[in-house]
């Protein structure tokens, strides 16, 4: 059975044109998200693909990168494919699959340069934090809740718990208010 896993690093991007790719590929199910491809460990749709696949199946995605943007994620999860006996393809990098050594070299490859790009991008990024900080033009994330509402609260006989639950925060950030 043909399985396809489709993602999108954003709300505001579609998944149509990846969904319309695995279904002519032949995918009989497909398993998507709108999540960040920085670590595979949070994206439940990915989990739930591989928990689906079994040994004879075959993992299709897209391109490389909307299965892992890191190496050690992308060898995490074809190895946790190989030791169910599934095999995996990537459609428009021909070639990228688990069918062969050449296909396996091309992977760990795509994988690294996939890497090494989220690198670049993220350095950019933090690049551009660091002269916008100079300017005075970041401030970073506004502050999202205010600690005076916390000891508010806190001063009322609340604990952390119902405290977090009222204003729709973590306890972490109740303790750290409180702390302050």
């Amino acid at each position: 059975m043909l399985v396809g896993y489709g993602r999108v690093s954003s709300t505001s991007q579609s998944l149509d044109i990846q969904h319309e790719a695995l279904s002519q590929a032949g995918c009989e199910k497909v398993f998507s998200e709108k999540m960040s491809g920085r670590s595979a460990a949070d994206r439940e749709q990915l989990a739930l693909a591989l928990d689906f696949v079994r040994e004879g199946d075959t993992l299709c995605v897209t391109r490389l990168d909307r299965l892992a943007r890191s190496v050690a994620d992308l060898h995490r999860i074809i190895e946790k494919l190989t030791a169910k006996g599934v095999a995996f393809r990537c459609l428009s990098q021909s070639g990228v699959d688990t069918d062969s050594s050449t296909g396996r070299l091309m992977l760990a490859v795509l994988g690294a340069v996939a890497a090494f790009e989220n690198d670049i991008r993220r350095e950019r990024q933090m690049e551009g934090v660091a002269k916008a900080k100079l300017r005075g033009a970041y401030r970073g994330r506004p502050p999202s809740i205010r600690p005076e509402d916390v000891q508010e609260l806190r001063a009322q006989g609340l604990g952390a718990t119902e405290i977090a639950k009222r204003l729709n925060i973590g306890r972490a950030s109740v303790y750290r208010a409180l702390a302050a």
